[in-house]
């Protein structure tokens, strides 16, 4: 008999659309976010939280032990990117920035995260994107080239 392979794994992940461009609208963010979602729970991860402003999202997610993280990004951009174009001519140059950040938390922070993805609008009249990852890479303590990260 094999042991059990058990895995709890949370992460926060973020990423913008290309050059920020604030795309996810009013119009369509609460569609655009649950379609998100939706894709998480395909994988057999766990969402628990989609939220963000028009040039950003944030997603709070348990991840299902076979799947990778670079896999769920990829899945993620790709099919929310094809999706959001069927939603009008005004998305139709919808793309999303290449890369991302994705960071470990505990369960025991899972609450915050929640109550924070949810706050995105309130935050973001005081902060910008560029400085709100910029602080999530450096709580995180992930180095990082400001020449790359925007891209």
């Amino acid at each position: 008999i094999m042991p059990q392979s058990l895995s709890n794994v949370i992460v926060h992940l973020v990423f913008s659309t290309k050059d920020r461009e604030p795309f996810i609208d009013c119009e369509i963010r609460d569609s655009f976010h649950a379609y998100l979602a939706t894709v998480v729970r395909d994988t057999g991860s766990e969402c628990y939280r989609v939220g963000g402003i028009p040039d950003h999202v944030h997603l709070a997610i348990r991840l299902a032990r076979p799947v990778s993280q670079s896999d769920l990004v990829e899945k993620l951009k790709t099919t929310s990117s094809k999706w959001i174009k069927t939603k009008g001519p005004q998305y139709s140059n919808f793309s999303w920035q290449r890369g991302y950040g994705i960071f470990s938390i505990s369960r025991g922070h899972l609450e915050g995260l929640v109550s924070y993805i949810g706050n995105q609008e309130e935050h973001h009249r005081k902060v910008s994107f560029l400085d709100e990852f910029r602080e999530l890479l450096r709580k995180n303590q992930t180095d990082f080239d400001e020449q790359y990260v925007w891209d």
